[in-house]
Order: C-alpha cells, then structure tokens, then sequence
C-alpha cells in the first residue's frame, strides 16, 4: 500500500488558560525536513518533536505549526512599582525646581523605560501534555491523508504499468513482421549476385537478425513490470524502490527503441515511454 508525500492533518486543544490551533504540512522531499514554528516558551520540546515527527512520518518536508490563544484577562505584564516611585521622585523635584504649577506627571510616568516588566511563563505539564495529544491528533490526520492520496496515485499508476504491459504485448507481433521483412529484402538484394557463400551468408543474416532482436529486452521488461505490480502490493509504501525499479524499466525500454527500425514498433516505444514518465512524476510524490 502506498503513500503520498503530500498531507495535512489539523487538531484544536483547549486548556484552563488557552486554546491552541495544531497545523502539519507535508510536501515532497527526498529526505526528511522539518520546520516547527511555535512559541519560544516550547522550544525545549523541539527535539522531542522533531523526533516524534521523524518516526511517524518518515519522509517530506514537514511543516508543524502551534499557535495559542490565550483566554480570560490576565495579563503577562505587571507595573514596576519600585521604578515608578523612583521615577516618580524625580519628575516631582523637577517640577518643583521648574517651579511648574500644573503638570500631570502620570503620562509621561507610564512612557518611561521598564515602567511595565513582563512575569516569565512556565509550561505546566498538562498544559504541554494535552498539546502533544494534540499534535499525535494532528499527524494521523495528516498520514490518513496520505493515505486516501496514496489510493488515487496508485490507481493511476497501476493503470499506467498495465498500458504498457499491453504495448509490450502489441510489439511481438511489430517485431516478428519485422524479421521477416528485414529477411526478405536481403535476400531479394542478392538475387542478382551468380557466387554466394551460403554459410556465410548464413551466419551474416543471423548475425544481423540478433543484433535487431529485442526478446530479452521484451523478457527483461516483463520480469520488471511484474516486480514493479509486486512491490507496489507490499505493507510498507517505498516510493524509491519503486523508482529504481521504473527506471530499469526504462534502460529497456531505451534499449528496445534503439532496435527499432520499424514505424510501428517506434510509435508503440514513444507511447510506453510517455507512459514511463508520467509514472516517474507521480512516484516523486510516494513515500
């Protein structure tokens, strides 16, 4: 059973003094890459997610968002009484040296560096441990995605692979009509010569008919064709075999257009090879 690289899974956690919203992307890559954006109150936990991501989903480049909203009206910011008094102090001797009668220090207070200091935040642990539930939530939905996409890639493919299985069929009979026309005109090329060698006649014929024969080409074709239909069968979703596999299967099919002289034989090598290549672009996508 494949997979497809692409998913997105999503998941809402509440607790006492938030909500968060937990997003995941995943995209195509040849390796995993791995970005998390959150708050830097979490970023202790980064390894611990980096590896829980890893495990779960193997491959792509993984987006993992966490944003927090808080709840209720407490504020992370308190007034530094000690600095305002200071300040405070101050202000009020300035005033009295300026001999100012009216000013309304207040303000201009509440402008003043570090007037306002900010508590430091601590990650409770149930807090941290309904967001990992979350974030578990939000990957099986995203790998559920990967699998339903994987579904669609397969059908696609497997019907791709079957039309070239029929091609390859469809060229036997291109093939043997080929030989024998390939005989025919040799021969009729000869029928004016009086002194012929017939046993090197013979053994030049034969020499030139195998060089144009594509049976193991055909048998090699076939033998990964079936591999190919096997592994796409298995548990685990392994895009890259299936890619080494696509490509011996091109090697044969390059190999089989080359010892085409035939029009119908190359017309039916140029549609297994467009075949060929839009499989190679749908297993970019595979796990």
């Amino acid at each position: 059973m494949i997979q497809s690289m692409t998913g997105y899974g999503r998941a809402e956690v509440s607790t006492k003094k938030a909500e968060f919203i937990i997003e995941i992307k995943s995209l195509n890559s040849k390796q995993i890459d791995i970005q998390i954006k959150m708050l830097s109150l979490y970023r202790e936990k980064e390894i611990e997610l980096r590896k829980l991501i890893a495990e779960k989903l193997r491959r792509g480049k993984i987006e993992l968002s966490i944003w927090r909203e808080k709840l209720g009206t407490i504020s992370n910011y308190k007034l530094n009484t000690n600095i305002i008094k200071d300040y405070y102090q101050q202000l009020d001797k300035l005033k009295k040296d300026l001999k100012l009668k009216s000013w309304d220090i207040l303000p201009t207070l509440l402008k003043l560096p570090d007037v306002l200091e900010k508590s430091e935040e601590h990650v409770e642990s149930d807090e941290w441990l309904k967001i990992h539930e979350g974030i578990s939530v939000a990957i099986t939905n995203l790998l559920k995605f990967r699998i339903d996409e994987g579904k669609n890639l397969e059908e696609d493919i497997k019907s791709r692979i079957n039309n070239i299985s029929k091609l390859l069929v469809s060229l036997e009979s291109f093939a043997k009509q080929r030989i024998d026309s390939t005989r025919k005109k040799i021969l009729d090329k000869l029928t004016d010569i009086d002194i012929i060698d017939e046993n090197r006649f013979e053994q030049e014929l034969i020499y030139y008919l195998e060089k144009q024969d594509i049976t193991e080409e055909q048998i090699r074709l076939q033998s990964h064709i079936d591999y190919f239909i096997n592994s796409i069968k298995e548990k685990d979703s392994n895009g890259k075999k299936l890619a080494f596999i696509a490509q011996e299967m091109g090697r044969e099919i390059n190999t089989i257009g080359s010892k085409s002289s035939n029009s119908d034989m190359q017309k039916t090598v140029v549609e297994m090879k467009d075949e060929l290549e839009k499989i190679k672009e749908q297993l970019l996508n595979i796990l």
